[in-house]
């Protein structure tokens, strides 16, 4: 199937987009799952946002990974949308990992400050 008719089958029917991340991979269907439960989306809206995001924001190098991934596959679409959804999620873990460390750093108290000791004796000009 064409990347093009799974996504239009996405905007018809949400539990296509689920079924289809279930039969292909599972882990990636959970994933999708919480991260689009976090972002107050269904997993059908986060797709479509995924491919969206990757045509925008995705680096000469995704686009080298991806194109790879797609040769010679029997089923370039469903490949292009795993990858460019495996690729969002991703991108969402990498931003909630580093918005939880801003936040503990935020949070922490300041280092103790002292002055400084004094280890010989003062010599008077």
């Amino acid at each position: 199937m064409l990347l093009g008719d799974l996504l239009a089958a996405a905007r018809r029917s949400a539990k296509f987009v689920e079924t289809l991340l279930n039969a292909e991979n599972p882990e990636l269907a959970r994933a999708v799952a919480r991260t689009a439960a976090r972002r107050g989306q269904d997993p059908a809206g986060f797709v479509r946002m995924a491919v969206a995001d990757f045509d925008r924001f995705a680096t000469q190098e995704d686009w080298q990974n991806l194109t790879a991934r797609l040769r010679n596959h029997p089923d370039p679409g469903t490949v292009c949308l795993l990858e460019m959804v495996r690729w969002r999620v991703e991108a969402e873990s990498r931003a909630a990992a580093a918005t939880a460390a801003a936040t503990a750093a935020a949070t922490q108290p300041p280092p103790e400050t002292r002055p400084a000791l004094k280890t010989g004796p003062e010599i008077a000009p």
